[in-house]
């Protein structure tokens, strides 16, 4: 009897608690992007251009992680990671690529999986004919 007096106290305070729902919403104004010309037409973007084969590229300061000279668009996931495609240890004199660095290597010859998001330290590097983002680091 105390359990059932305790839970319509309960539910008694919840319909009680003076908050109140506000079921009138206002009105949202959308405009369609079908309705709208498109009047303002630019230039593409000039492509970006990247080191020769084989040419590696300065680092700008000390134990900076070596700039990738190629596009890096391949798919990394925990599983699979295409990088391994190229620079792996058993692929990467065949392919004239370079080796990924020993630390990042088990004893079995796979990859360390705390090393899988190779994009997370080595980004590509390309001569951009504009300003991506603004910059003022310097080295010195």
């Amino acid at each position: 009897m105390k359990k059932v007096l305790t839970l319509v106290a309960l539910m008694a305070l919840g319909a009680c608690s003076g908050q109140q729902a506000n079921n009138t919403a206002e009105p949202v104004n959308v405009s369609s992007l079908g309705k709208s010309e498109i009047t303002d037409v630019r230039a593409a973007d000039a492509m970006p251009t990247y080191p020769k084969r084989g040419a590696s590229i300065e680092r700008g300061f000390v134990h900076q992680p070596p700039l990738i000279p190629h596009k890096a668009d391949y798919s990394i996931t925990i599983k699979k990671n295409g990088c391994m495609t190229c620079h792996s240890p058993a692929k990467a004199k065949r392919m004239k690529a370079t080796m990924i660095h020993s630390s990042h290597i088990l004893a079995d010859n796979k990859l360390n999986n705390e090393y899988f998001n190779c994009t997370q330290c080595h980004v590509p590097q390309a001569e951009n004919k504009q300003k991506l983002v603004e910059n003022n680091f310097s080295n010195q």
